[in-house]
């Protein structure tokens, strides 16, 4: 339990810090920061299996066909997500992005609604109805839905089912999930390079470096994800969650200087309201089945 925490609660502060990291890559468009992302990851990944000799699972892994079709969905969400996210940095969009993170336990609640038939208790239905207030206002104050929150929101939701269910660990997920988008990055990175237009090989030593070490940037954070998920109940993973959106939203009022007016805020205080709902249904309920 301990342990689990410890990884999960750094991967989400890991992730917090983010906007840094991709602010400096503002000149390098957001497709192509998601490719290298790709491919540096891949490569980072195959020294750290190559070091531990942990390559047995994949003669195992390519006899199933049903559990590589599950782990390309999931590298389609988690590229989905990488795409959006890196957009939204890079757009002055890090509040919009950080609401994505605040409501994806409220998603994970749906999800377990529909896709696992979970009955949703009252306390639930609440949260659920108070973010869909803030959403709602959200969406009357810009005049359209907060689509780059709802977008990470539901990508990453999905994904963070996908892999808690998942057959393999969290090296070898992660690992399986970037070898079936390295053949996309590399070749659409070889296209670019035949158009001139690969941002790698004209930026600076400095761009280049930041490109280089993406791979254990993206992959480290994840690793810990996956590796915490494993280890500790959804209500617990429900609370870190928390620490990275938060990270990220001081980081782009206070640090970025992005728009946050009173409109705005209301729109986030109904949605924090529904994760005090969430997080405080979900602690009185385990704390009754301990008592039991």
């Amino acid at each position: 339990m301990r342990q689990g925490i410890l990884f999960a609660g750094s991967a989400y502060f890991l992730w917090g810090l983010f906007p840094i990291y991709f602010k400096t890559l503002h000149d390098v468009p957001a497709l192509e920061i998601l490719l290298n992302r790709m491919l540096w990851s891949l490569l980072f990944l195959v020294g750290v299996l190559t070091w531990r000799k942990q390559w047995a699972w994949v003669s195992t892994a390519i006899r199933q066909p049903k559990l590589i079709a599950g782990f390309a969905l999931s590298a389609v969400l988690l590229s989905a997500n990488w795409f959006v996210y890196i957009w939204a940095v890079n757009h002055r969009h890090i509040v919009d992005a950080s609401l994505g993170y605040f409501i994806t336990p409220l998603v994970n609640i749906l999800i377990g609604s529909v896709l696992l038939r979970e009955k949703l208790r009252p306390g639930q239905w609440l949260s659920v109805a108070l973010a869909a207030i803030g959403v709602a206002w959200l969406t009357i104050q810009t005049g359209h839905l907060p689509w780059i929150g709802l977008v990470l929101a539901t990508t990453f939701g999905t994904y963070g089912l996908l892999r808690k269910t998942s057959a393999l660990g969290a090296l070898e997920g992660l690992s399986l999930e970037t070898a079936l988008l390295f053949p996309f990055a590399f070749g659409w990175l070889c296209w670019l390079t035949a158009q001139g237009q690969n941002s790698f090989i004209a930026s600076s030593v400095d761009i280049k470096m930041l490109l280089l070490i993406s791979g254990p940037i993206t992959a480290i954070p994840l690793l810990l994800f996956a590796a915490g998920a494993r280890r500790i109940p959804m209500t617990t993973l429900g609370l870190l969650q928390y620490i990275s959106p938060l990270v990220q939203l001081l980081l782009g009022v206070w640090l970025y200087h992005e728009p946050f007016d009173s409109n705005k805020l209301a729109g986030f205080i109904a949605i924090w309201a529904a994760l005090v709902v969430y997080s405080a249904e979900g602690l009185w309920r385990n704390f009754n089945q301990q008592k039991m």
